[in-house]
């Protein structure tokens, strides 16, 4: 069972996450690596928000294949890279979640390891 985690001690989250999620005795957990918008024939669209999509696409796929569900998902990092609309790729977030509210961090990062990557995505799904 996954829970958030909300102090009134604390600040509520700027946009739609939770600041902590807590799995109690998970008997599945997924660590994915950083996943970028790289589409299965291995183009990739000029534009963040569409490949944000491409991100959370993938991502779904995974999710999938080890028998899980977004709904799963209590962790999320994302690297966007600078000079990028961050909110296309929040858009993006908010939309594959589709009301889910799992911890949450946003990195803007100077590049990623090929210049056409513009945004790069890793979860933690638990159940």
């Amino acid at each position: 069972m996954n829970r958030p985690i909300t102090p009134a001690a604390l600040s509520a989250p700027v946009a739609r996450y939770s600041l902590a999620v807590l799995s109690e005795s998970p008997t599945k957990l997924l660590h994915t690596a950083g996943i970028v918008g790289a589409r299965p024939d291995g183009t990739v669209p000029d534009d963040v928000g569409a490949q944000a999509e491409v991100v959370w696409s993938s991502i779904a796929a995974l999710l999938g294949e080890a028998g899980l569900a977004i709904t799963d998902v209590v962790s999320i990092t994302t690297y966007v890279v600078a000079g990028n609309d961050l909110a296309p790729v929040m858009a993006a977030r908010d939309r594959a979640m589709d009301g889910h509210l799992p911890a949450s961090t946003l990195i803007v990062v100077p590049a990623l390891v090929r210049p056409e990557w513009k945004v790069e995505i890793a979860v933690v799904a638990a159940r």
